[in-house]
């Protein structure tokens, strides 16, 4: 049992830099139907879900809140029709069209000002969601934090939000800034985020969202989506891990989701709802900068959880060194446990949250 005190600290860790700052009006009309254009030529574009987690327990480590009693979590509860592809990463763009949307000179300086006026900053990744109606049974989450060492390109994605939930490591946070931009007309659909921590009032992006956006630090801020589109249409029917999105050879007003070759839902553009993540590294000044870069100062995964470990004794939870660190589910288990704040204290009257196991029932 987590004690009050340390559900306050758990709290006060999830707090971003700075609060995040709307934008509108963040790409062209060229640029966006661009960024819709990767999408459609060149997927089929797997479920998040199913690129990032390998077990249920890794999944809710990202999350905020434990199941209740009674409750076996399984992948297939948090299974929704939502899709994601990469169009930058390593700082590099993925598709030469893109070129002018992630090497972005605004966006730069959207990130050193989010940090207080750093000196420098480069872009470091770019992603799409994607979907069309789609329930959300997300408490609340973080985006994978990545720290001097350990990353999000080189760790688990479960272990670099645990690092973060912590507060153990913020000596090697990674500075980062992200513009989050979301395309949807739903007149109902917007973003939740609790700036001051999960145990304060949540703030939100007021629909609808299209072309308007976030200038934040979402890997040290709780923040969940919101589901769109009509109820009955949110959860198609055949959905797997294996659903695939693409767009439509024959008609580019038209996207589809997949089983193999069998069309299991389709979605005109506008009703979508498409999000456009960016994200850039930030560097207070030339020192850092080199720091950053040149590996002197870096974590190493025996570090972390040698780390963990002594923090959970020395807290009276007794825990054992697995052999698997980075797989063991128990182990898994034992951290959410240590580290998580639970399910944020309030949620939008407008925006309430579905229980996973609910929408399983």
């Amino acid at each position: 049992m987590i004690s009050s005190t340390q559900i306050s600290h758990l709290s006060d860790v999830l707090r971003p830099a700075s609060p995040p700052r709307e934008i509108a009006g963040v790409y062209t009309h060229d640029q966006i139907a661009r960024l819709l254009d990767v999408v459609r030529t060149q997927g089929p574009w797997q479920l998040i879900i199913a690129q990032h987690f390998a077990s249920v327990e890794e999944l809710i480590a990202t999350m905020s809140g434990a199941m209740p009693v009674g409750v076996e979590p399984s992948l297939d509860m948090f299974l929704t029709p939502t899709f994601r592809g990469y169009y930058a990463n390593y700082s590099a763009v993925l598709y030469p069209e893109l070129h002018d949307c992630f090497y972005n000179q605004v966006f730069l300086e959207h990130a050193k000002a989010y940090w207080g006026g750093a000196a420098y900053a480069k872009p470091q990744m770019m992603l799409f969601n994607i979907n069309g109606p789609c329930g959300n049974t997300d408490p609340g989450h973080l985006d994978s934090p990545s720290f001097r060492g350990v990353r999000h390109e080189n760790s688990p994605t479960w272990l670099c939000s645990v690092m973060g939930k912590s507060g153990l490591f913020q000596d090697y946070l990674i500075k980062m800034a992200q513009v989050i931009t979301w395309f949807s007309h739903d007149a109902g659909s917007g973003f939740t985020y609790w700036p001051n921590g999960p145990a304060q009032p949540p703030a939100r992006l007021q629909p609808p969202i299209y072309n308007r956006g976030v200038v934040v630090q979402n890997e040290m801020m709780m923040h969940r989506g919101e589901a769109n589109g009509p109820i009955a249409l949110q959860r198609p029917a055949g959905l797997s891990f294996e659903t695939r999105f693409t767009g439509d050879p024959a008609d580019k007003d038209n996207w589809r989701l997949m089983n193999g070759e069998t069309v299991i839902a389709q979605h005109r553009t506008d009703e979508l709802r498409f999000l456009v993540h960016w994200s850039g590294e930030v560097f207070e000044d030339f020192a850092e900068l080199k720091m950053n870069m040149d590996g002197t100062h870096d974590l190493t995964h025996d570090q972390v959880f040698d780390t963990f470990i002594k923090d959970m004794r020395a807290r009276g939870i007794a825990v054992e060194a697995p052999a698997d660190p980075l797989h063991d589910q128990a182990f898994i288990r034992t951290l959410v446990a240590a580290y998580d704040f639970g399910s944020p204290a309030m949620y939008p009257t407008e925006a309430p949250v579905t229980p996973v196991y609910a929408s399983a029932a």
